[in-house]
């Protein structure tokens, strides 16, 4: 398979999860699938596959690391620009799990939801400041509490 098809497959991936979460927030199938945390899971395990592949296997730039340069070395081999894609994939799916399930927890309508689970599905912390927004205008303040 070749590195390309790879990334299409994970974007495709990620699609069904989001489209439960968008569609049919409050069913079954969206309890399991998504807030039982199966498809992070799923998506984490490709991160790990990834991580492996690079750090034992040698599928990165020799040059990657923690710097500036070593993170452009990183995304310059398309292994690591499958690994940095399936980590933001990872969370962004978690916290529009959990913009999700605090919004039914706190009876925001869900129509009121969607723009910040598009955000964070499109642009990640976007939907999050977002939703922060909304819960601030909606009087649930900025608390990260479940309760």
């Amino acid at each position: 398979m070749s590195w390309e098809t790879g990334f299409i497959i994970l974007n495709l991936m990620v699609l069904p999860a989001w489209a439960l979460l968008l569609i049919l927030p409050r069913s079954n199938l969206t309890r399991t699938a998504v807030h039982s945390m199966l498809w992070p899971i799923l998506m984490g395990a490709i991160y790990a596959t990834s991580l492996i592949a690079a750090m034992v296997f040698g599928l990165s730039d020799p040059d990657a690391g923690f710097t500036l340069s070593g993170v452009q070395a990183l995304f310059s081999h398309p292994n690591g620009v499958i690994l940095g894609w399936s980590h933001y994939m990872v969370f962004d799916l978690f916290v529009g799990a959990w913009i999700a399930r605090d919004g039914q927890r706190r009876a925001i309508a869900h129509w009121k939801l969607i723009p910040c689970l598009l955000g964070a599905f499109l642009f990640g912390p976007v939907g999050l400041l977002l939703y922060a927004i909304l819960r601030w205008l909606s009087g649930h303040g900025f608390t990260l509490q479940e309760s």
